[in-house]
C-alpha cells in the first residue's frame, strides 16, 4: 500500500466514525429540543448501541496501524494536525473499556432528564442517585485515562476539552484572578441600579423575530443552522452545513433572550467559519473549548456590552418593539451592572468567572472522594457566600442550575474563564487590526470583525495548539491582564 493510500483510507475510515458521531449529535439535539419525556429510555439505549458501534471503530486495531503507516511520511501540516489528533483519540478511545464507554453514554442520556425534572421541581434529591453513578463512572474514566504523577483525578477527563489542562495550570491561573475579581467588585458594589422594566414582558414573537435579524446581522446563515429555546442555551455542529443553537428566553427581560442569543451566535459562527474541506476532520474542527468559548464571550460581552453596540441597537429594538423614550446610554449601564447574582448565565462580566471558580473548586472534590454527591447542595452554598457573598435560596438556583454534570462533562468548566481571557486578548488585537471597529459596531457593521475572526482564528482549525494561536494573532501568550484591564475601563476603576 502506497503511503498516500494510507492517508487516503485512513481519511475514509475517520469519516465513518465522524458520521456515528454527528448522528449521536442528532439524537442529543432531539432530546435537548422536543423530544417527548417518556421517550428517554429509548433514547438512552440508541445512544448507548452507537457509542458500541464507534469505540467499535475507534479501537479497531487496524485503525492503529494504518495511524502509524499514513504518520511514518507526511510532510504536509493539514495531514499532519489530522494524524497527531486521530492518534490521541486512538489511544483515549483504547485506554477506555467499551462497556464504560457505553455505560457513561446511556447514564448521561438518563440524567440529563432527570437533572430537567429535578431543577424544574427543586428536587436534588431525584438528582442525587444520577449524579452518584456519574461521578463513580467518571472516576472509572479518570484512571483509564491516567494523569501525571503529580496530578489528580480530574487530569484525566479536562484532556479531552482541552489538551494538556491540568488543575494545577487551572489554579495557577484562578488564585491570582480571583484575588483581582473579588477587589473589583468590591468597587463597583456601589453601582445605582438601572431601570429596564421598558424591555419586559415583551411578546415571544417579536423577542424571535428581534433575534434571528439580529443573529443574521452578525453573519449567522440560516441555510446552515438552526435557532431554537432550550432549558439551557447551547450550540452543536450535527455535521458540514448543519449548526444548530438554542436561546434562552425570559418574559421579564428582553436582554436575557439578546445576551444568551449573542453568545450562543458567537459559537455558531465559529463553527459556520472552520474550513468546509476539511469537514469532519480536526484540521476542520474547534481549536479546544477554551477557544471556542473565546468567541462567544467575545461577541457576548466586548461585542453586545459595548457602548458602540447600544448606540446602534437601541433604534434597533425601538423600532421592533414600537418603544419611545429609551436610552443607549441607560441600557449600556443596565447590560453591563455588576451585581452578585446566583446564576452564572446571567452573571457580570466581574463576577462571572467567580461563578466557574466555585463549580472548579466542587468539581475536583467529587472526583477526587473529599465531597460525597449527596453533599453537594450545602458545600455549593458554603462556597457561593465565600465567593460571592450570596446564598442560593434553593437548589435550582443553586447546584441544579448547570446542565455539565447531568452531561458527564467533568473537567470542563475552567474552559469558561479561559476562554473569556482569549476573547479579551483576540478583542484588543482585532481592535489594533481594525482601527474603525468601534465605528463599525456603531453602524450595526459587524462585517469586517467577522472576516477577521474567520481569517484569524476559525480557518485554522486545529492547526495551531491554543496557546500556539494566542501568540500568532496577538503577538503574546495568553494573559488575565487583557480582561481585567477591560474590565477596569468598563467600570472606571484604576
Amino acid at each position: 500500500m502506497s503511503k498516500a493510500t494510507a492517508y487516503d483510507s485512513l481519511v475514509e475510515r475517520q469519516h465513518d466514525i465522524a458520521l456515528i458521531g454527528s448522528t449521536q449529535a442528532v439524537l442529543g439535539w432531539d432530546q435537548e429540543t422536543q423530544m417527548p419525556a417518556g421517550a428517554i429510555a429509548t433514547r438512552s439505549a440508541q445512544l448507548g448501541q452507537l457509542t458500541r458501534i464507534a469505540h467499535s471503530m475507534q479501537t479497531d486495531p487496524a485503525l492503529g496501524e494504518l495511524i502509524e503507516r499514513a504518520a511514518s511520511d507526511t510532510t504536509n501540516p493539514d495531514h499532519s494536525c489530522n494524524i497527531t489528533y486521530w492518534q490521541r483519540d486512538w489511544e483515549r478511545a483504547t485506554r477506555l473499556p467499551e462497556d464504560l464507554a457505553v455505560a457513561l453514554t446511556e447514564a448521561s442520556s438518563v440524567a440529563m432528564a432527570a437533572w430537567q425534572q429535578a431543577r424544574e421541581s427543586d428536587s436534588f434529591e431525584d438528582f442525587a442517585p444520577h449524579l452518584e453513578t456519574l461521578v463513580t463512572l467518571k472516576r472509572r474514566e479518570a484512571e483509564a485515562m491516567g494523569w501525571p504523577a503529580d496530578g489528580e483525578a480530574w487530569d484525566g477527563l479536562s484532556d479531552a476539552f482541552d489538551p494538556g489542562m491540568t488543575a494545577a495550570s487551572v489554579s495557577a491561573v484562578f488564585a491570582p484572578l480571583r484575588s483581582a475579581l473579588v477587589e473589583l467588585r468590591a468597587a463597583v458594589a456601589d453601582q445605582p441600579p438601572v431601570d429596564t422594566t421598558c424591555l419586559n414582558e415583551l411578546p415571544d414573537a417579536r423577542q424571535n423575530r428581534a433575534v434571528q435579524a439580529l443573529m443574521s446581522r452578525m453573519g449567522f446563515d440560516f441555510d446552515s443552522g438552526v435557532m431554537a429555546t432550550s432549558t439551557h442555551p447551547f450550540c452543536t455542529n450535527l455535521g458540514h452545513g448543519d449548526v444548530r443553537m438554542t436561546m434562552r428566553k425570559d418574559e421579564e427581560s428582553l436582554l436575557t433572550a439578546l445576551g444568551s442569543s449573542m453568545h450562543e451566535c458567537g459559537h455558531a459562527l465559529y463553527e459556520q467559519g472552520l474550513p468546509a474541506d476539511f469537514a469532519g476532520q480536526p484540521r476542520g474542527a474547534y481549536n479546544g473549548l477554551s477557544v471556542h468559548e473565546s468567541q462567544s464571550r467575545l461577541w457576548e460581552n466586548h461585542v453586545g456590552r459595548s457602548q458602540a453596540f447600544w448606540q446602534w441597537y437601541t433604534d434597533e429594538i425601538s423600532c421592533e418593539f414600537g418603544l419611545s423614550g429609551l436610552d443607549a446610554e441607560s441600557l449600556y449601564r443596565a447590560v453591563n451592572r455588576t451585581e452578585a447574582g446566583l446564576i452564572r448565565v446571567e452573571a457580570d462580566q466581574a463576577t462571572y468567572d467567580l461563578h466557574i471558580m466555585v463549580r472548579f473548586e466542587l468539581e475536583r472534590a467529587l472526583l477526587n472522594g473529599d465531597l460525597a454527591p449527596q453533599d453537594l447542595p450545602d458545600a455549593w452554598n458554603a462556597q457561593y457566600r465565600d465567593y460571592l457573598g450570596i446564598t442560593p435560596d434553593s437548589n435550582a438556583t443553586g447546584c441544579l442550575q448547570d446542565i455539565h454534570w447531568s452531561m458527564g462533562a467533568m473537567g470542563y468548566f475552567p474552559t469558561y474563564t479561559l476562554g473569556n481571557l482569549y476573547a479579551a486578548q483576540f478583542f484588543d488585537a482585532a481592535k489594533r487590526a481594525l482601527p474603525s471597529l468601534d465605528a463599525d459596531i456603531g453602524s450595526g457593521n459587524f462585517t469586517p470583525l467577522l472576516d477577521w475572526l474567520r481569517r484569524e482564528i476559525h480557518s485554522h482549525g486545529r492547526l495551531y495548539d491554543p496557546g500556539a494561536l494566542c501568540e500568532r494573532v496577538t503577538g503574546a501568550p495568553l494573559s488575565a491582564e487583557p480582561m481585567l484591564a477591560h474590565l477596569r475601563r468598563l467600570h472606571d476603576v484604576t
